[in-house]
């Protein structure tokens, strides 16, 4: 479990890193038009949401509030794994150390 912790703050940490450069130096618009024009830009783009949706399918199913379904699932296909980094994080803290509830929250154990 600690190592989990480690290696998400450090990807948060990057995705923090990375959106901030971007936000600064970058122009979200003229930068995400060059991407549409290049094939394997719009192949990134793809794969990088496809990946958005089956994250998201997890939280889907882990969480049970429908509020908060909606608030994770709409912050993931914005921040993208950002967003993803914080559920994850806040996964491993709520589980006290149990990865069965890291992986399906606190709903009844399935036999």
């Amino acid at each position: 479990m600690r190592y989990a912790k480690i290696i998400t703050w450090l990807s948060l940490l990057a995705m923090t890193a990375g959106l901030l450069n971007g936000f600064i130096h970058g122009d979200f618009f003229v930068d995400g038009g060059a991407l549409f024009e290049n094939p394997w830009g719009v192949m990134s783009l793809i794969d990088l949401y496809v990946g958005f949706v089956l994250f998201s399918l997890w939280i889907v199913y882990r969480e049970s509030s429908k509020i908060s379904i909606v608030l994770w699932v709409v912050a993931m296909m914005i921040l993208g794994f950002f967003t993803g980094c914080i559920y994850i994080l806040k996964a491993l803290y709520e589980s006290n150390g149990d990865w069965d509830i890291v992986f399906h929250g606190h709903k009844d154990k399935i036999v």
